[in-house]
């Protein structure tokens, strides 16, 4: 699971990235807007998804395959698609951005399977919405500053 999660969100900002660099010389002036813009409609669906999802520690655990995991990733690697995209139009180091994110997302996927059946239900609200919060904080920091 951390592999699948891991590399998909490496790679996901560097995909990203390349294709905002395309477009960031036409949209310069309001690149800080749209790079909030992104973070805000993300953040905002983490939290208005955590915090409308009911916690159902009964529902019995499925089986990850394969074909699963590799679905689940991308879908959750969309995220770091328009974070990587938002990179390119600060001008970041993006190899050590999306070195960073993905092994934090690699750790943090194998904890978090192991620990999730004990604790999922007790964080998994407070996570998704604290989570939302920090990336709509980011968007509000980017456009402050260029403001």
């Amino acid at each position: 699971m951390g592999a699948y999660f891991g590399l998909f969100q490496f790679i996901m900002p560097l995909l990203g990235w390349v294709l905002g660099s395309g477009i960031s010389g036409r949209v310069q002036a309001v690149d800080h807007w749209i790079a909030f813009g992104l973070l805000a409609v993300i953040g905002g669906r983490m939290v208005w998804d955590a915090a409308a999802a009911p916690c159902r520690p009964e529902q019995p655990v499925k089986l990850l395959t394969r074909r699963h995991l590799l679905a689940l990733a991308l879908a959750t690697s969309m995220d770091a698609l328009a974070v990587g995209i938002s990179l390119a139009f600060l001008t970041a180091d993006i190899l050590s951005a999306a070195l960073i994110i993905g092994a934090v997302a690699f750790l943090l996927s194998v904890l978090g399977g192991l620990a999730g059946r004990r604790l999922g239900c007790l964080f998994q609200r407070r996570a998704g919405i604290a989570g939302g919060l920090v990336l709509i904080g980011i968007g509000v920091k980017i456009l402050v500053e260029h403001l």
